[in-house]
């Protein structure tokens, strides 16, 4: 018999698989960067069609078998909405994230840094989608080791919130950060 785990995750991708499967790219609270399968989620009938969308936060229960991760079910907690520019920015957010991360593990700074951004993001809250996006790839890259807090000299990394006086920082070293990034990212080689 085996173990069902229940976790809050964020969908950052998927793909098709057979006539009505699919496969995604989870990124759990408890497990980390999950790829799991959902068997005819792509019919008409599946109840967990509409709670896994790309770019989604949803509560899923996981089952490891021999083979991998199952979706075994999922309700969802925040849809993909707001303006389709602040979607595209957590897409790339999303994509960064998954070429960046290998293997499970969990890390509960990344997943709220994540989950913040997605609610930032899309609420809508904020009229720049853009200090959200560099602050929180700066984020990524710190919470999976390419850049130190000493780099930048910031309290950028002290939390995960995404207020307006915590984006006020990002403006007045905007350029440092941009430089950092893509110093780490070069870097990555990925």
């Amino acid at each position: 018999m085996y173990q069902k785990y229940h976790t809050e995750a964020l969908i950052v991708g998927s793909r098709e698989m057979g006539e009505s499967d699919r496969v995604y790219a989870l990124f759990t609270k408890d497990f980390g960067l999950v790829r799991a399968r959902a068997s005819s989620v792509r019919s008409e009938s599946s109840l967990m069609r509409y709670a896994l969308q790309n770019y989604s936060r949803a509560n899923v229960s996981l089952v490891k078998g021999k083979h991998g991760w199952r979706a075994a079910g999922a309700s969802a907690i925040m849809n993909a909405s707001g303006s389709p520019q602040n979607i595209k920015v957590f897409a790339r957010i999303a994509e960064l994230t998954t070429r960046l991360v290998h293997g499970e593990e969990k890390n509960e700074y990344l997943f709220e840094t994540l989950a913040n951004a997605h609610e930032a993001l899309t609420k809508g809250a904020h009229a720049s989608a853009t200090a959200v996006e560099v602050v929180c790839v700066a984020r990524v890259l710190y919470a999976l080791g390419y850049i130190s807090p000493e780099a930048l000299e910031s309290t950028l990394f002290t939390h995960t919130a995404y207020g307006i006086e915590h984006l006020s920082e990002v403006e007045a070293k905007r350029d440092q950060i941009l430089s950092s990034i893509n110093k780490a990212i070069a870097e990555t080689h990925l």
